[in-house]
């Protein structure tokens, strides 16, 4: 159970902040809902409490696995089948577990692919969702605005394409 002010994700849709738990009547059948208001996007969902472990929404992850997602952006592998259709599932099941992990694995992946060889429209929207559904949790979890998470994704996974000057 959740309680109101809990940050939590709702994969394939992104990070927020409960706000309410209110009782509606839905074609004649009562029900108890979360009331969580989704910061990127400025949107509110209502979501049953009693489909909350079917549809996996859990509490949004702590600084120390923030850091390993950064440091799975900057340096993960990138390796990914060359079939689009393959490579499109693959990744739409990985966002659809709804762990951080795989969603930064999706966001990685498409984008050194469209930076490299460009995205078909099905991934570009995939992407788009991907990233919008990591931002969220960015923000909620490091309290960052919306523009700083997003120049912060683009800073670590486009720049390693840049030379890298070691100091002695």
């Amino acid at each position: 159970m959740f309680n109101i002010g809990d940050k939590v994700v709702y994969p394939m849709h992104g990070a927020g902040i409960i706000e309410a738990i209110e009782e509606k009547e839905i074609l004649g059948e009562s029900q108890r809902y979360y009331v969580m208001r989704m910061p990127v996007g400025d949107m509110k969902v209502m979501i049953p409490m009693s489909k909350v472990d079917s549809i996996g929404l859990r509490e949004v992850v702590d600084e120390k696995t923030i850091s390993e997602v950064i440091e799975r952006l900057a340096n993960g592998s990138a390796e990914v089948s060359s079939n689009w259709n393959r490579r499109y599932r693959a990744n739409l099941d990985k966002m659809k577990s709804g762990d951080i992990h795989d969603l930064a694995d999706v966001v990685r992946c498409l984008m050194l692919r469209d930076k490299e060889k460009g995205l078909s429209t099905g991934e570009r929207k995939m992407l788009d969702n991907a990233r919008q559904i990591l931002i969220s949790e960015l923000v909620l979890a490091k309290e960052m605005e919306e523009s700083q998470a997003f120049g912060l994704l683009d800073e670590i996974i486009l720049s390693e394409s840049k030379p890298r000057v070691e100091r002695a």
